[in-house]
């Protein structure tokens, strides 16, 4: 007895996650350049669906192929960086899917941060905004200081509040309540550089 499967259809008549492949192809057949994959299960499914379709180049996820099977990242998980013009400088975040590239969301700039803020209100809007997808799949930051951070519940940063970076230290209340106020339920792991090169979620500054 096979397995059953689930599709997924990005491009077709109808869009969507379809539980048999006869449905998968009324969708598909003839549609052009219709875009679909099959997963092993509904949560991969719908996950997949709503985090975009794979893009026609190289996925991030093709990069590890080269190494042995237990060196690879789990690529069915959340990456996320922050780049910041200067120390403190304008900061931003965002985060992606590891597999595909796709980016799931990004703030907006903010003035007078720094990389590890920036690192850390990431991490906490991938476990928030995973809260808000019904989603558990583990996320991947390469910033050590801002994994313990969100660990300990609390932004240990040395900046000093100012009048320039008033928005962005009401940004870091509210997540350091969210995580007071919420259970972490996924690993948040550090991403290995060194063996696996940029995160994904990489802003390509450097």
């Amino acid at each position: 007895m096979s397995k059953k499967k689930f599709y997924v259809v990005w491009a077709g008549e109808k869009t969507g996650v379809f539980t048999s492949w006869d449905e998968c192809r009324r969708q598909v057949d003839g549609f052009p350049a219709a875009r679909y994959k099959s997963f092993s299960t509904q949560a991969e499914a719908e996950n997949a669906f709503h985090g975009g379709p794979p893009s026609k180049n190289i996925t991030p996820a093709k990069r590890f192929e080269d190494l042995p099977v237990n060196l690879r990242p789990n690529t069915y998980s959340i990456g996320v960086d922050a780049a910041c013009s200067g120390n403190p400088g304008k900061m931003e975040y965002k985060g992606v899917f590891i597999d595909t590239g796709t980016e799931i969301f990004k703030s907006k700039v903010y003035e007078q941060g720094t990389n590890n803020i920036g690192e850390f209100l990431a991490i906490v809007h991938a476990l928030a905004w995973q809260q808000n997808k019904k989603m558990a799949i583990p996320i991947f930051s390469d910033s050590v200081n801002a994994i313990n951070w969100v660990k300990a519940g609390k932004a240990r940063t040395k900046l000093s509040p100012s009048k320039q970076n008033e928005e962005l230290f009401e940004v870091i209340h509210r997540a350091e309540e969210w995580l007071k106020n919420n259970q972490i339920k996924v690993p948040i792991l550090k991403w290995d550089t060194k063996s696996w090169g940029e995160i994904p979620a990489d802003f390509g500054r450097k």
